[in-house]
């Protein structure tokens, strides 16, 4: 099966943003994309919790969504929309950042929220706290397909091995990672996660990203990768907004998995 990933610089302008979410689908999907998966955040990216709370909406009021359901069911395609920010009805109005994988029909068939929140000091000039503005997730998602078995994850998540683990022991054979990298933790870090994670888990990993300058104050690494099972980086989105095809097979998951079945090699033990 062939997928597309659709590497954006989403920035305050929510219109254009859906503009290139919409134009990426089409791409991908006249490029022959079945699937086609944006990445973190592909409505909104802002700093600003007053920007937010004047773009953001509820789930069910969202046009956003409604828009690439609609485009999703045009296209006849499965699409991954990365994640969304939406709001929520917590009482501490904490926003959740939301992915939603949308079938050929339009229907969200899964949602996840991002459980690990980017609360870092890298340097003296850059700093995160998402924790402020989201409020994490609690639940771990393998959304089924007739093609494939997804686990759904975003971003930070990457970080935390444990996760894939769990959701490859599930059944998940496609992994998916949109994100929002910073370019100092990308240039050293996002592709060893990615490939690590894939190697570990004997999965496919699909890593959409938003790339460039998306605010004043605010840039993000792209390098929209795709990781085979083996570790092998199969396609790099480099820096700039577009469209990476990719063709996938689902047996090379099963034989990464039989050369090195490490998914049922778990032991117990104590301490430390």
């Amino acid at each position: 099966m062939r997928v597309g990933l659709v590497q954006m610089t989403s920035g305050e302008e929510v219109s254009a943003n859906l503009d290139a979410a919409i134009a990426g689908l089409r791409e991908a999907s006249v490029g022959g994309a079945q699937f086609v998966l944006t990445p973190e955040v592909t409505n909104v990216l802002s700093s600003s919790r007053k920007v937010q709370e004047a773009l953001i909406s509820h789930e069910e009021e969202c046009e956003f969504l409604l828009a690439l359901r609609a485009e999703a069911k045009a296209l006849g395609v499965w699409v991954l929309l990365g994640s969304l920010a939406v709001k929520t009805h917590d009482p501490d109005g904490r926003f959740a950042n939301r992915s939603f994988l949308i079938s050929p029909l339009g229907d969200i068939t899964a949602r996840y929220d991002k459980i690990h929140m980017f609360d870092v000091r890298i340097d003296d000039r850059e700093s995160y706290r998402e924790s402020s503005h989201y409020r994490p997730g609690d639940r771990a998602v393998v959304a089924e397909t007739d093609f494939a078995s997804i686990g759904m994850t975003i971003c930070y998540d990457l970080r935390f091995p444990r996760l894939y683990r769990e959701l490859a022991q599930k059944g998940a054979q496609i992994l998916t990672v949109p994100s929002a990298f910073s370019p100092v933790t990308g240039a050293a870090h996002w592709e060893t996660l990615l490939r690590a994670r894939a190697i570990e888990t004997g999965c496919y990993v699909l890593a959409p990203a938003q790339c460039g300058q998306n605010t004043e104050k605010r840039s993000t690494y792209g390098h929209s990768l795709v990781v085979a099972p083996w570790g092998e980086v199969l396609a790099d989105g480099g820096t700039e907004p577009g469209v990476t095809l990719v063709d996938l097979d689902l047996d090379d998951v099963e034989q990464a998995r039989a050369r090195v079945p490490s998914l049922t090699h778990d032991r117990k033990f104590e301490g430390p």
